[in-house]
């Protein structure tokens, strides 16, 4: 079963490649000796005197990979890298994996990362990044973001042999790396964790070790993993692996070899599509995104979002565009050919994106992939009209009362942007029917057929053809939908029944209107309370909807009830039906 196979069957991701050992080879000579040493390496079972000379350059390796001023400039470039993948959001959860060539120079390496960064070697409850309720808290175990993950040697340094730890504290770093949330992110190993260890949110492995054919196979394979938000796994090569990974992958099909995509590649797909993008934004004027102040910046995106929502058509193409300049920006963006203004524009789209997302979709997934200055301005624009209510859009704390407060709506209705605030009201339409659906069906479908009219309406427009009259019209209708389903939440009050026993009354009363006939409403109220109680009676079974005798039992009590209380003679299998799905339907969504 080969890579391609694999990648095909959307079981693994496809690998992209990143050669960076020029970056940390000291001279030309070194180049050279490590590029004989590949040429020159020689398979298990081969003559003894091969044997001999490969241990020889083996040993002259380590002198070349491990020196000190080699290992710096490592370290350097390592640390750039990794914290650039991070800050720029293009890793998924932070996770990397470092192979070197042996025990001590990975020691080594490891000291030089806790010189020039200490704080990796502080340890902390939790992913800095991590969202944790207290439960979630405790089964995360406080350590450090860097470790090394090697054997122990009877004649290692005292320092050394107790930071590697015993059998149980490697089974503890095992289940800790696997773990988003913990605080340990970067793995430093040799032959350890090299076969046989998934970790399906891990995307980048930094390679310094000479390995060849299924070695080399099963080592890269650690980040080709399928995760959600993943969309290939990154080869950060410091020693000049390329030739070596294309020859291993031959072995298996010629084809496999174009499974590794160079970073060459990605390259030309972030400029490709910059120029694609910078045609769809022609006509607008980003000038105060890259001159402006912070306010500024801020409301240049707020017009962004607001020209890219002028129609259906164009959104879909910008978002489309922006998320496959994504995919490619996360494998190139160390890449020296691509220049700081290239960079933020590809910071300014990823922005725009992201508001677009949360106003149409929900909760965006590149939302934390904005970079740093852009998280800044919205962290300092909250007093900018409406700015807040669109970044926080889709979050979890944003509650149901919380949409219905006075406050709330004033806010709304600061919004000057016609597209956005439609969006931005759509959006809290739709959260709002949900909260409601869950407990009376009949009511949530009915709102739901009301928006999707002036929904339907808004987006049969052409581009911007709609007048200012007509946006605030439409805007309105959705502002009185918001404004009855906040009414319809309380409206079991002046009736004297509960938010459930309200569900039963709108299905009695609706069917009632049907079959055009005259049901006392004080009558139909304490119907309403009855059939609750009938339902409650059967529902209290946790498997009561799935047992045919309850819901026999259920129909035949609701026949009763409605005969006792004079329910005119309609279809009784038409009432039962809407009654048990609103039945199931609540109990479903009860927390």
């Amino acid at each position: 079963y080969t890579m391609t196979e694999s990648v095909k069957d959307e079981i693994t991701v496809r690998l992209a490649y990143e050669g960076r050992s020029a970056r940390v080879v000291l001279n030309n000579d070194h180049l050279k000796a490590i590029e004989n040493y590949y040429a020159n390496c020689v398979a298990e079972g081969a003559a003894e005197y091969h044997v001999d000379k490969s241990k020889t350059e083996s040993a002259s390796m380590k002198n070349i990979l491990g020196d000190d001023d080699r290992l710096n400039a490592l370290a350097d470039d390592f640390i750039q890298h990794y914290e650039t993948r991070v800050e720029e959001g293009s890793t998924v959860k932070g996770k990397a994996m470092f192979v070197c060539s042996s025990r001590y120079i990975a020691y080594d390496f490891y000291q030089k990362l806790i010189e020039k960064r200490p704080e990796w070697a502080e340890v902390k409850p939790y992913a800095e990044d991590a969202i944790l309720s207290a439960e979630e808290k405790e089964k995360v175990k406080p350590i450090e973001r860097v470790k090394l993950i090697m054997t122990r040697g009877k004649d290692d340094p005292e320092a050394l042999y107790n930071m590697l730890g015993d059998k149980e504290y490697k089974t503890e770093l095992d289940r800790q790396f696997k773990d988003a949330n913990s605080n340990f992110k970067i793995a430093i190993v040799v032959d350890m964790w090299l076969t046989g260890f998934d970790v399906p949110f891990l995307d980048t492995i930094y390679i310094d070790k000479p390995i060849q054919k299924h070695s080399l196979i099963q080592t890269i394979s650690r980040v080709n993993r399928k995760f959600s938000g993943k969309n290939k796994g990154l080869v950060v090569d410091y020693i000049g692996i390329k030739r070596d990974m294309n020859l291993a992958l031959a072995m298996y099909n010629e084809a496999e070899t174009k499974n590794i995509e160079d970073i060459a590649q990605s390259l030309v797909v972030v400029k490709n599509h910059l120029d694609l993008l910078a045609s769809l934004f022609h006509r607008f004027d980003s000038t105060k995104y890259f001159k402006g102040d912070a306010l500024e910046q801020l409301e240049n995106l707020r017009m962004a979002s607001e020209y890219v929502l002028q129609a259906e058509d164009q959104k879909r193409r910008f978002m489309d565009l922006v998320k496959r300049l994504k995919s490619a920006y996360d494998i190139c963006l160390g890449s020296e050919e691509l220049s700081q203004l290239e960079k933020d524009y590809v910071h300014f789209y990823l922005a725009v994106r992201s508001i677009v997302y949360k106003l149409t979709k929900g909760n965006a997934p590149d939302t934390e992939q904005m970079n740093a200055r852009v998280k800044e301005l919205v962290e300092h624009a909250i007093e900018s009209d409406g700015i807040e209510e669109i970044l926080k859009l889709g979050e979890d704390q944003v509650q149901e009362e919380d949409i219905f407060a006075d406050s709330y709506l004033d806010k709304l209705a600061k919004i000057k942007m016609p597209n956005t605030k439609i969006q931005l009201l759509q959006k809290l339409l739709s959260k709002a029917i949900g909260a409601l659906k869950k407990v009376n069906k009949m009511q949530g479908v009915n709102f739901t057929q009301k928006m999707q009219a002036v929904v339907d309406r808004y987006n049969e427009r052409q581009g911007d053809s709609f007048s200012g009259e007509v946006f605030g019209e439409i805007a309105e209708e959705l502002t009185n939908l918001l404004l009855e389903i906040k009414a319809e939440f309380k409206a079991g009050n002046d009736l004297g029944i509960d938010f459930e026993e309200k569900a039963f009354y709108d299905i009695l009363k609706e069917l009632a209107h049907k079959y055009d006939f005259d049901y006392p409403e004080d009558k139909l109220i304490l119907l309403a309370k009855s059939v609750k109680k009938v339902v409650d009676d059967k529902a209290k079974y946790t498997d009561w909807n799935k047992r045919g005798d309850l819901k026999a039992e259920l129909k035949v009590d609701l026949i009763i009830l409605l005969g006792e209380n004079d329910y005119p003679p309609v279809d009784r299998d038409e009432v039962y039906k809407e009654i048990f799905e609103q039945a199931e339907n609540f109990k479903k969504n009860r927390v």
